[in-house]
């Protein structure tokens, strides 16, 4: 499985998480009983999909192997299957975080990503 995974989050709610020291997720992520991931393939629909037009976002990069067993891939959109953390999000397993801004397209720029 992917190595670096993807978790796409409002700049507001990521910095109530580093003042926490955890990200224990977004209201969708509640809602489901885990924290949504992406892989680097994944990503740029997960954010067409879910996150379309919408400003002040972050990409986060995590270390999908430093969080154990607690990181399950489990069959989603089109039977793809996506990493679901069924944990909060230790800060420490974060590689990355970086501005998601729109482009003149209306669409997501991302950075360079690693699988």
């Amino acid at each position: 499985m992917a190595r670096i995974i993807y978790k796409i989050v409002p700049a507001s709610l990521w910095r109530q998480a580093q003042a926490a020291g955890v990200f224990d997720g977004a209201p969708v992520d509640h809602a489901d009983g885990f924290i949504h991931f992406s892989t680097a393939g994944q990503v740029s629909e997960t954010a067409a999909r879910h996150f379309a037009g919408q400003e002040g976002l972050l990409l986060v990069a995590v270390d999908g192997d430093a969080l154990g067993e607690k990181l399950v891939y489990e069959p989603s959109r089109g039977g793809d299957l996506f990493p679901h953390l069924y944990a909060a999000l230790p800060l420490s397993a974060v590689l990355w975080q970086k501005p998601l801004p729109l482009g003149p397209d209306g669409l997501h720029q991302f950075p360079e990503l690693t699988a």
